[in-house]
């Protein structure tokens, strides 16, 4: 049963979502199309450009995205305290350059300092465009509505391009938002459309891995493949418009709040790990099960089973429903939703995800 977006998203319960779109009319976001034989992977750079510039303006923060063929991944994290502290200057910039159009609304309101009335209402719409701005469902809206357009544009013609309402999840813990990071970020590894992280184009794991050559003062073979690559070189170079940057992975060396909880070097060994296993038939995966096993420092520290992570970042999409988390989280998630006045036939009886949470997490 479709839910209003309002019983699923919660920032009181957690700031971190995972959002899907999907294609419709079988339509081709990017890659190459069966049907028509043309190549539309230019647009995948419009939705990755697209989704930074939002992020420049929301107090929305990008933790992991993967653009497939027909359809697209966001781990978002939701900064309401950041939101909550802009000045009214700072929000009525922010909603006009996103809104170009409400910029002549803003400049008449504002010279009319003598008219109570046109006071009140600017001070009314600021309360609402701060609010929006924090607003997965807005985000969501400006990020389509724009590709849906330039989409029918270039394919001259009308009609819906997504698949109804973007789907949403809760992360409602750490081991949950890593675990929906790992799974987007190997998205083209499941779809064998790649064999490797550093060839996974527009993925968050591929820019993270990118931003980390440029850094480094002795590039490996690898890093110097992957900063010459033509598909990635819009990583690479100069932006030509303003684009907000990853969400950070956790630095031992700086203690920030505004990080991920797990870090750089730790991430990236466990995809690597993961990235071989998922490659190999099931039968074949022990010896890559094993090197998990014996580096589980990589997932104790988070309280995930090692047993359990390559099921679980395979088919991350099939055992959960609108929240991710242990067992605990999943509970009160639960309570939480009926106590806000959610209305279940079945409130107690069943929650998806339970079984899944307790092979996967520690409790």
């Amino acid at each position: 049963m479709t839910r209003a977006r309002y019983q699923q998203v919660s920032l009181q319960d957690t700031p971190y979502y995972h959002c899907i779109s999907r294609c419709v009319r079988r339509a081709y976001l990017c890659g190459d199309d069966p049907l028509t034989g043309k190549n539309f992977d230019h647009r995948k750079q419009w939705l990755v450009t697209r989704i930074k510039q939002l992020a420049t303006n929301f107090s929305i923060d990008i933790c992991a995205y993967a653009v497939m063929s027909n359809h697209y991944h966001l781990v978002l994290h939701v900064d309401k305290i950041q939101a909550d502290a802009w000045n009214d200057d700072e929000v009525l910039k922010r909603w006009r350059e996103v809104f170009p159009r409400n910029g002549v609304l803003i400049e008449t309101l504002m010279k009319n300092n003598s008219s109570r009335a046109a006071q009140k209402l600017l001070v009314q719409n600021i309360a609402l465009w701060r609010e929006r701005l924090t607003d997965i469902s807005w985000f969501m809206r400006c990020l389509n509505e724009t590709m849906a357009r330039q989409a029918n544009r270039e394919d001259d013609c009308s009609g819906r391009f997504w698949e109804g309402r973007f789907k949403s999840q809760a992360l409602l813990d750490e081991k949950a938002l890593v675990t929906c990071m790992a799974y987007v970020d190997l998205n083209p590894i499941r779809a064998h459309a790649t064999d490797s992280l550093e060839t996974s184009d527009f993925t968050s794991i591929q820019e993270r891995l990118i931003q980390h050559a440029k850094k480094s003062k002795s590039r490996s073979y690898r890093q110097h493949r992957l900063l010459t690559r033509r598909s990635s070189k819009h990583l690479i170079g100069r932006q030509s418009v303003r684009q907000a940057q990853l969400m950070p992975l956790a630095n031992p060396a700086e203690t920030t709040a505004a990080t991920l909880p797990i870090s750089q070097q730790n991430y990236f060994d466990l995809l690597e790990i993961t990235c071989k296993s998922l490659q190999l038939e099931r039968a074949e995966r022990s010896k890559y099960l094993t090197s998990l096993v014996d580096k589980q420092y990589l997932l104790h520290d988070l309280g995930i089973h090692a047993e359990g992570w390559l099921d679980s970042v395979s088919a991350f999409h099939k055992y959960y429903g609108i929240a991710v988390g242990s067992e605990s989280a999943l509970v009160n998630f639960q309570e939480s939703r009926i106590k806000s006045g959610v209305k279940f036939k079945h409130p107690h009886k069943w929650i998806r995800g339970v079984h899944s949470s307790r092979l996967l997490f520690v409790t």
